[in-house]
């Protein structure tokens, strides 16, 4: 089990995809030049989006070569400079670790009144204008609790289980970064789940910015989450601002 950290500005998420640059596909390529000719698999504890980045992600490695004790340093040195290996561990037998999440904590970066400075835009999304964050951060609380995201997840498949429950979800000042070229006016979304689906903490993110501009009401909301329509949602985050935080 390797645990990774990544910038995912430059990347089309962590799953290998054919013809674009990922993050798996990255981590790929190096271990082929570490062990040539040698047989390996990589399993994540899960997808990311186009752009998100990650504190800390799990990948299994399944390969046919002994790791030395200083692996991790081996591995750093090899890996391009937006990717960083944090540890590594042997998996006892019999155990899945891919299955045995029981919480992932991401977060997402904004800020709004005025333009925000270009080196931040890897990171926080920026809002030219005005948001009432009053009203987000109330908007924020509703998505607490166990309820159908059926219209907050993108091309699900027949097996997706849309009844899922977020155990804390709130907007506040408390942003884990923090850097000079950062705007002042900088907020932040906590949302933790034991798993969330694909585009889940975008649609959400882009829903409560649209309840910020006015676009949406608090009852909007509260009705998205006991829909009685197929009708897609309007408002879906970018994904540079969003970070998968930690996983446990």
């Amino acid at each position: 089990m390797i645990h990774i950290q990544f910038l995912g500005f430059r990347y089309s998420g962590w799953m290998l995809q054919p013809k674009v640059k990922t993050v798996q596909g990255m981590v790929n390529k190096t271990f082929e030049f570490m062990y040539p000719n040698v047989d390996y698999k990589t399993f994540g504890t899960g997808r990311t989006d186009a752009k998100v980045s990650a504190n800390r992600f799990g990948f299994q490695l399944s390969i046919a070569a002994e790791l030395p004790d200083n692996f991790i340093d081996i591995f750093n040195a090899n890996l391009p400079s937006d990717i960083r290996a944090l540890d590594f561990s042997e998996i006892p037998p019999n155990q899945n670790p891919l299955e045995g999440i029981s919480e992932k904590y991401y977060i997402y970066l904004f800020s709004f009144g005025g333009k925000a400075h270009p080196f931040s835009a890897n990171l926080v999304y920026n809002e030219f204008g005005t948001l009432d964050i009053d009203i987000m951060k109330l908007g924020a609380k509703l998505f607490e609790g166990t309820h159908n995201f059926k219209k907050y997840c993108t091309k699900p498949s027949e097996q997706t289980k849309f009844l899922r429950t977020i155990s804390y979800c709130e907007i506040n000042r408390d942003s884990p970064y923090q850097a000079n070229f950062f705007p002042d006016n900088l907020w932040c979304l906590h949302i933790k789940s034991q798993g969330f689906m694909r585009y889940q903490i975008r649609l959400i993110m882009g829903q409560l910015l649209a309840l910020g501009r006015g676009d949406m009401t608090l009852e909007d909301i509260t009705y998205s989450l006991n829909p009685k329509d197929n009708k897609p949602l309007r408002h879906n985050a970018v994904g540079s601002g969003l970070i998968l935080k930690d996983i446990v």
